[in-house]
């Protein structure tokens, strides 16, 4: 099983940042630990659907950043990086402002493929989507 490796902190994970997908949409990773990333970002009117309701993209955006940041500093020590090969989302609610928060879990942090789970929540605490992605590690 893989551990946090302690040289890519939060800092380390920022500085990738600038200039990415990530970037765009306002993703902010707020917090790192054994297993788990925390992240965050604010609704605004281009994350939103022509309906007026938060687009589905920003969600699994948020949600897909929170697990690949989280991959990031998790890797095993020999590992280049990784590469996505399935994601799924399950959209229970919805918001229209505020800060949506993603807590990505590690399920499984193996050597060639690593399983991680995210809660994406609405401001005030509800659950607004579970996600899962599998990650495949690239030596």
């Amino acid at each position: 099983m893989s551990k946090l490796r302690t040289e890519r902190d939060l800092e380390w994970l920022r500085a990738l940042q600038p200039g990415t997908l990530p970037d765009l949409i306002g993703f902010r990773a707020t917090a790192l630990d054994e297993g788990t990333l925390t992240g965050e970002l604010t609704v605004r009117p281009e994350l939103l659907a022509p309906n007026g309701y938060l687009h589905a993209a920003t969600v699994i955006g948020l949600a897909d950043t929170a697990c690949g940041y989280a991959c990031l500093a998790h890797l095993p020590p020999s590992a280049q990086s990784f590469t996505t090969v399935e994601l799924k989302s399950n959209f229970l609610g919805t918001a229209t402002e505020g800060t949506l928060r993603a807590v990505a879990q590690g399920a499984h942090l193996g050597r060639n493929t690593q399983v991680w789970d995210a809660t994406v929540y609405a401001p005030g605490g509800k659950v607004i989507a579970l996600f899962r992605c599998t990650q495949m590690v690239l030596y």
